[in-house]
Order: C-alpha cells, then structure tokens, then sequence
C-alpha cells in the first residue's frame, strides 16, 4: 500500500457518530433525577473542637471511673507541665485528623512527623519531672496501664469515628495513624490522671508506650481498610 491508498483509505473512512441529542437528553435526565444536594461538611475548626471534645471527655471519664491520684499527687509544675503539653498536643493533632478526611486539604504535618513529635514530647516532658529510677513491679503495673490507656484510646476513636463520619479519607493509612495517635493522646491523658506510678522506666516504657501502640494499631487498622477497597 502506497501514501496515496493509504491517504484515500483515510479519507474514506467514517467517523462514527456520537448518541443523538434525544438520548443524551434522556441520559441527563436520568442523572439529573437521582441527584440530591450534598450537605457541605461544617467548618473545619467545628470539627476539630468536637474531636477536642470527645478525647477530653473520653480521657476525663475513664479516669474518674478509676480515680485520680495521679493527678492529685502531682507537684504544680509537674501538674501544670505534663498537661500543657498534653494539650498542645491534641490542639495540633486534632486539626490535622480533620484535614485527612477532607480531600486536598493541606497538612502541617505528615502522620509520622506527628507521631514522633508527640512521642518525643511526651517523654521529654515526663522525664523532666519524674526522677524516680525504682523499677518496682514494672511488668505487673506496666501492663495494666497498658490495657487501660489503650482501650480508653480506642474508645475515644470509635466516638471520633462518629463526628467525622461524613468525611472522606483519600488515604486511610495516614487517617490510621493520625487517628491512633490522638487516640493515644487521650490513652496517655487517661493515665496521667490516674495512675500514681511515677517511677521514671514505668512513665516512658508504658505510658509512652500507649501512644506507640494506638498509633501503630490505627496505622494497621487504615493499611487493611485500604488493602480491602482496592482489590
């Protein structure tokens, strides 16, 4: 086949045509009747206090179901030192779990840079004012605390879940973990409310250690949710 057979074939060939304006009328006619107007998600601020308000809560409560001598045999600095940056904390991690859900929204923080400040943090923190280097009972009590700062922690995240239901998470991963470590927050809250153990090894193994294990149980947790809608 020579240039001017083919150029020929070329323009012999019919373009096909598209649908009719009668059957896109009916096709936006269709799409048009199943539309319903999407309410728009309430401001981001909004969304970030009720989750200041469900940690707070969650965190306050469980520790009153057990009691609160940690808090009460606290020095003031100690007091006033661990719980301000306990707050700052969730101040900054609860806005950022409210932009992983609302799709092109812009992060201060990638999920592990967050993680890693709140762990350092915490640990700085808690180093500075406990100087008690007794190990007494550390696995016994070291676990208890475990269970309890965990399960207040996942707690918190199942009523998180609900004030944030309407959003979406482009990738659930980093929604995992940013959700495990403000879950974590309010685990490690919980403790310093109530547990009396100030002995440093117990405050930086297992204290410390509930935020680790929120974070890693939500990064898991996102990593399965999102293994399971792509395949």
């Amino acid at each position: 086949m020579n240039d001017r057979e083919l150029d020929r074939l070329l323009h012999d060939a019919k373009v096909p045509e598209g649908p009719g304006a009668e059957t896109l009328s009916r096709i936006a006619h269709s799409v048009a009747g199943s539309m319903r107007p999407v309410r728009p998600l309430p401001p981001m601020w909004l969304l970030a206090a009720r989750l200041v308000f469900v940690y707070a809560v969650v965190a306050v409560a469980a520790a009153a179901s057990l009691g609160f001598p940690g808090v009460r045999h606290m020095d003031t600095a100690a007091r006033a030192g661990v719980f301000s940056v306990l707050a700052i904390l969730v101040l900054v991690a609860a806005p950022e779990l409210v932009r992983t859900i609302i799709p092109g929204a812009r992060r201060r923080f990638s999920s592990g840079t967050l993680l890693g400040i709140a762990a350092v943090a915490i640990a700085a923190v808690l180093f500075l004012f406990f100087r008690d280097f007794h190990t007494t009972h550390f696995w016994r009590a070291g676990i208890v605390c475990l269970a309890l700062g965990t399960g207040t922690g996942i707690f918190a995240a199942l009523l998180a879940r609900v004030a944030l239901r309407r959003g979406f998470a482009t990738d659930a991963r980093t929604t995992g973990l940013v959700s495990g470590t403000l879950a974590g927050l309010a685990g490690v809250t919980m403790l310093e409310l109530h547990c009396p153990n100030f002995q440093t090894a117990h405050l930086l193994v297992w204290h410390v250690g509930v935020l680790l294990l929120s974070s890693g149980l939500g990064a898991m947790i996102g990593w399965r949710s999102q293994s399971d809608a792509t395949q």
